[in-house]
């Protein structure tokens, strides 16, 4: 993304402060989550990212205070970024995208939650879209709940 002062506050401004070749490839990858994300999520920019999260008023008790995200897309220098929260978090789900880019002979470029990607070509787009749309917000509540039990909220 463009280096500015501040981080754009909204969807379209993310879109217009990242390189054209960049947004092309972004607004297609949003167009894509958009079609698969269960309701109760919404769409935001929040930690330098377009993020689809669970809205505070349902889930305000987190352990940073901000909302929970469950994925985000991101512009970075050299490539961009598709963050998928629960295939870090749960097993089958990276087990499901691990199979899904063998089956279709691509090439997984991975960290813990975020796929390092430059086309939607690097993907494999009905994996993704199966794996978006595999967690109701209800579920990944609960699932969040679940994972916090016993532990302090950071202040």
């Amino acid at each position: 993304m463009k280096k500015k002062s501040a981080r754009p506050a909204t969807v379209a401004g993310y879109l217009r402060a990242v390189p054209a070749e960049q947004r092309g490839v972004l607004t297609k990858l949003r167009q894509l989550v958009r079609k698969h994300l269960p309701k109760g999520y919404e769409e935001a920019t929040n930690w330098g990212a377009i993020t689809y999260e669970v809205p505070l008023k349902r889930c305000p008790d987190t352990y940073n205070g901000q909302p929970l995200c469950y994925v985000a897309i991101a512009a970075q220098k050299n490539y961009l970024s598709l963050y998928l929260m629960t295939v870090y978090g749960q097993p089958a789900k990276q087990q499901q995208l691990k199979d899904g880019f063998a089956r279709a002979g691509k090439k997984l470029d991975m960290g813990k939650a975020c796929i390092r990607l430059r086309s939607l070509d690097d993907l494999p787009l009905d994996t993704i879209a199966d794996i978006i749309a595999s967690t109701p917000v209800d579920a990944y509540v609960a699932a969040y709940e679940q994972s916090r039990k016993g532990r302090a909220r950071r202040t």
